[in-house]
């Protein structure tokens, strides 16, 4: 997932982390903290659509993105 993440320009952080988690469960709609379930579901999200998922994940988590 790091890497997913690191592709689109989102770097995760130890203060930041917490908060991508959660955003992308809500995203998601998958309970908090049922990890085993979010990576599940993006992994059938990038099977499906993988370009279009990225484009969306970059949108839902576009504040993480560091401004050049």
């Amino acid at each position: 997932m790091k890497k997913l993440l690191g592709d689109l320009g989102i770097e995760v952080t130890k203060d930041n982390k917490s908060a991508i988690d959660k955003k992308l469960h809500y995203w998601l709609s998958v309970d908090y903290p049922n990890c085993a379930a979010t990576w599940k579901m993006v992994r059938k999200r990038l099977k499906e659509d993988g370009d279009g998922f990225r484009d969306r994940l970059r949108e839902v988590l576009a504040e993480f993105i560091p401004e050049e």
